[in-house]
C-alpha cells in the first residue's frame, strides 16, 4: 500500500479492524437473509467466507461493498461508511463472471480500466503481478476462464487497495495457475493488504486462508483457523474393506454417528472410532483398516448443515 492509502485507511494500521460488522441484518420482504452478524477482519488477514447456497454470503458482501445497506446494524471498512472506502480506491473486488469485454485485448482492457481512475500502478506491473504479461496481446474472446479471471485480479490491483474480496477467484485455474494466484495474494497480504474470498474450493479455503468463517442460514455458525473449524466436526472417518457388510448392524454400534457401503468397503463416522476399529478387527474379517480425522468438507457440512434445505436467503 502507499503512504498516501495507508492514511486515507484511517487507523487501520493501529491494529483497528479492515471490516467491521455489528449486528448487521438484512432483509427481503419477509425473508431475513443476514441474521445479526458481527465481524472483525484484521489488516493482512487472508479470510474465507463459506455457507451453503442461501446461507447469506452474498447479502453481506453487497453489505461490504456498499451495493446494499443493511437493514439493522453498523458497517465499517478500513474506518469509513463501505461507499467512502471505494470512492477512495481502498476497495476492490473480483467477481466471478462479467466485467469484459471479448473484442479487446487482455492489455487494453487493463489500459481503459487505468483510464477510469485519477491514480493507478503501471500497467505492466499489475500485468506481471496477475501471472499474464505473457498473454497481454491476446484477445480476451480468445482468453481460457483461467486467464480471464486472473484479467479481472490484475484490474482490481489498479488502485493498489487495501482491501481485496473475492468471489470464486480461482475458477477455471488450473494446478499451477491457482498455485501462483495464492502465492501472489499471500505476499500482498504480508505487506498489510487484507484479503476476503468466498469459494467453493473447502480444501483451497483450508490450505490458503489464515481464517475460515463459516455462515449458515443468515448467522456466522464457525470462526477459527481451518485445524479449528476441522477440530469442531467431533470424530473421524473408519475405513475398512470387509466382506459383505451389513449396514444396519454396523450403525447399531456404539459411537457410529453414520455408515456408508461402497461395495465392499465402508466408511464410519464416529466419535469413539478406537471402540469401532476393536470390534471391526476382533468380530469381523475386516482387513485395510484406516482411521483419519474428519476433513474440511465434513465440517462444512456438520457445522452449516449443507445437506438439509436452506431457507431462501442469499
Amino acid at each position: 500500500m502507499t503512504t498516501e492509502q495507508l492514511a486515507l485507511a484511517g487507523d487501520t494500521t493501529q491494529g483497528s479492524a479492515a471490516i467491521s460488522l455489528r449486528g448487521v441484518t438484512k432483509d427481503f420482504g419477509s425473508v431475513r437473509a443476514v441474521r445479526g452478524i458481527d465481524l472483525d477482519i484484521r489488516p493482512g488477514e487472508i479470510v474465507a467466507f463459506l455457507g451453503p447456497n442461501g446461507a447469506g454470503k452474498t447479502s453481506t458482501i453487497d453489505i461490504v461493498l456498499g451495493l446494499s445497506q443493511p437493514t439493522q446494524g453498523r458497517v465499517e471498512v478500513l474506518g469509513h461508511a463501505p461507499r467512502q472506502a471505494i470512492a477512495r480506491g481502498l476497495v476492490s473486488a473480483v467477481m466471478q463472471t462479467g466485467g469484459l469485454l471479448k473484442d479487446l485485448t487482455v492489455r487494453e482492457t487493463v489500459e481503459y480500466t487505468a483510464s477510469l481512475f485519477a491514480d493507478t500502478q503501471p500497467v505492466d506491473d499489475v500485468l506481471a503481478h496477475a501471472g499474464i504479461t505473457g498473454i497481454a496481446d491476446r484477445k480476451v474472446g480468445k482468453c481460457s476462464g483461467g486467464e480471464q479471471q486472473r484479467l479481472r485480479f490484475a484490474m482490481a490491483l489498479l488502485s493498489d487497495p487495501a482491501l481485496l474480496l473475492l468471489d470464486e477467484p480461482t475458477t477455471g485455474m488450473d494446478v499451477e495457475g491457482r498455485r501462483a494466484f495464492w502465492s501472489a495474494i499471500r505476499r500482498d497480504a504480508q505487506k498489510g493488504r487484507t484479503v476476503l474470498f468466498a469459494t467453493h474450493y473447502l480444501e483451497e479455503a483450508d490450505q490458503y486462508a489464515d481464517r475460515i468463517v463459516l455462515i449458515s442460514r443468515g448467522r456466522i455458525v464457525a470462526d477459527g483457523t481451518g485445524s479449528e473449524i476441522k477440530a469442531l466436526a467431533a470424530g473421524r472417518t473408519i475405513r475398512a474393506t470387509l466382506d459383505r457388510p451389513d449396514a444396519d448392524v454396523l450403525a447399531r454400534l456404539d459411537g457410529v454417528e453414520s455408515v456408508e457401503v461402497r461395495g465392499d468397503t465402508v466408511l464410519l463416522h464416529a466419535k469413539d472410532t478406537d471402540a469401532v476399529a476393536r470390534y471391526l478387527l476382533t468380530e469381523t474379517g475386516a482387513r485395510d483398516l484406516e482411521i483419519t480425522a474428519r476433513g474440511i468438507e465434513d465440517a462444512f457440512l456438520t457445522l452449516t448443515g449443507a445437506d438439509e434445505p436452506q431457507e431462501d436467503a442469499r
